[in-house]
């Protein structure tokens, strides 16, 4: 009997000693806010709103150097309609040299989608502040679809991988989406970004939509940011090629910011988005701010979209503002 309570309580022991070897920290942080939007020849989504937050997070350090890393986002406004409360959600296993394997469950980046629209701006892309797309019963038509970005393809539960080390300045990432209910085939998405020169950052990626024959569309984009003291300028070409006689589109976009000081940044941001199948082009342009003092940060932009979803009717040309209050802890 003692022979066994021995066995016992040294495996016991071995199993404490190879578990302390994983040096490991647990934090929380959060953000909560306020937000005030109006638009015109709608009435939806205008007014007050209140955003929540809290991360949290976890990471550790292996014996063979290598880290892991695991966050989880709770953000009752993200999901909540379907009664999920969780949010972004991520496992990251940092390799060294060998680079980065990141696992998103949910909200993360195809390696395309990270830089669908790097332009500079203190608030947000001009394409995608204003989100309402009909007209609320103020006047008898329908406003079209917005349409944004040239995006790319990202769904939950996607592997990425990121390495900066192969050559200096030089970062390269890819992402992977396996084939499910909507992407048909699997999509591997690739972007390289190089920094080799003070201030200046020029970048290219490529993704395409999962599907095939005539569905297949591939897209790509360049891109190059200069920052020169307080200012910054970016500008940013994207392309969309389809194997059907549609959807053969081009997306341009253009900004500037300058740090009035350390707590004050103004901007200027403009796109246009040409559809090869209308024959309008849809152009948003915002002029932009952002303030932080501390914890708090009081941002907002004015914008104007012209000829919204490629047409050109009234009740497409639209206008309107936001203004958000944030707070993190």
């Amino acid at each position: 009997m003692n022979a066994i309570k021995k066995i016992g309580l040294t495996a016991l022991a071995g199993s404490l000693v190879a578990t302390s070897v994983f040096a490991g920290e647990m934090t929380v942080t959060g953000s909560a806010g306020i937000g005030l939007a109006n638009q015109d020849k709608t009435t939806q989504n205008n007014g007050f709103s209140m955003t929540d937050e809290i991360t949290f997070a976890g990471s550790g350090e292996m014996d063979n150097g290598w880290t892991v890393a695991v966050s989880m986002q709770l953000d009752n406004n993200a999901q909540a309609a379907s009664g999920n409360n969780m949010d972004n959600r991520s496992v990251t296993i940092g390799m060294g040299d060998l680079g980065t394997v990141t696992f998103s469950g949910h909200g993360g980046d195809s390696a395309f989608g990270a830089v669908d629209d790097v332009t500079p701006s203190a608030y947000g892309e001009a394409w995608d502040i204003l989100g309402t797309t009909t007209s609320g019963g103020i006047v008898p038509e329908t406003a079209v679809a917005k349409l944004g970005s040239i995006g790319g393809t990202g769904t939950d539960n996607m592997l990425s991988y990121n390495n900066s080390s192969f050559v200096d300045g030089l970062s390269v990432t890819a992402s992977y989406v396996p084939s499910n209910g909507t992407v048909v085939e699997s999509v591997t998405s690739f972007a390289v970004a190089y920094t080799g020169v003070e201030g200046l950052t020029v970048g290219y990626a490529q993704d395409d939509n999962g599907l095939a024959g005539t569905s297949a569309i591939d897209v790509d984009t360049m891109y190059a940011k200069y920052v020169y003291g307080p200012v910054t300028v970016g500008y940013q070409v994207s392309t969309q090629d389809a194997n059907g006689s549609t959807n053969d589109d081009e997306f341009t976009a253009m900004g500037v910011t300058y740090a009035v000081s350390d707590s004050l940044s103004i901007g200027y941001n403009t796109t246009e988005y040409n559809d090869d199948d209308n024959t309008s082009d849809e152009e948003s342009t915002s002029i932009s701010f952002s303030y932080t003092m501390g914890s708090m940060t009081l941002a907002g932009a004015q914008v104007s979209v012209d000829n919204q979803g490629g047409s050109a009717a009234a009740i497409n040309d639209v206008s309107g503002y936001a203004l958000d209050l944030s707070f993190a802890f």
